[in-house]
Formats: C-alpha cells, structure tokens, sequence
C-alpha cells in the first residue's frame, strides 16, 4: 500500500484516527533510529550483534546475512565470525 503525500493529508484531515496512527507510527521510528544511532556511537560491533539476537532470537535463520550485516554496519564475514564466536 502506497499513499502520496497529498492523499495522506487528505485523509488525516478528514480521519483523526489515521492522523493519530500516522503521527504514532512516526513517532516509533524516530525513536527506533536514536536507539540504533546511539548503539552505533556506544557499543562495540558484538554488542550490537548480541543486542540485535536478543531482540529478534530468529532473525539470523530468517533474514539473508548480507541484509543482517549491512543494519549491524560490519561485512559478511565479520557477521560470519561473530556468529562462530557466539556458539
């Protein structure tokens, strides 16, 4: 589902529900991108490792390993040898 920008204000506009779910919504992800931007500047590339397996325990056999690697900002082979570590 795709809305433009104008389609969502018209409908905020006309729903104060979806207005509310929209500002909610936007909200999350303002706070989940300082979360990750301080996990960047405070934690070590394990830390985060360890802090995103905590969070999402079957991410790693679920997601492809190049897209794990690239949120945790590190290569493939780093998130290989991360993963051994971890065993």
């Amino acid at each position: 589902l795709s809305l433009s920008n104008s389609d969502r204000e018209k409908i905020c506009s006309e729903l104060h529900q979806v207005e509310h779910f929209f500002r909610w919504r936007t909200n999350r992800g303002y706070v989940a991108a300082q979360k990750r931007l301080l996990s960047f500047m405070n934690n070590d590339t394990k830390t985060r490792y360890e802090e995103l397996l905590a969070l999402y325990p079957a991410l790693y056999n679920t997601v492809p390993k190049h897209l794990i690697a690239a949120y945790l900002g590190v290569s493939r082979e780093t998130l290989s040898r991360l993963y051994n570590a971890s065993k």
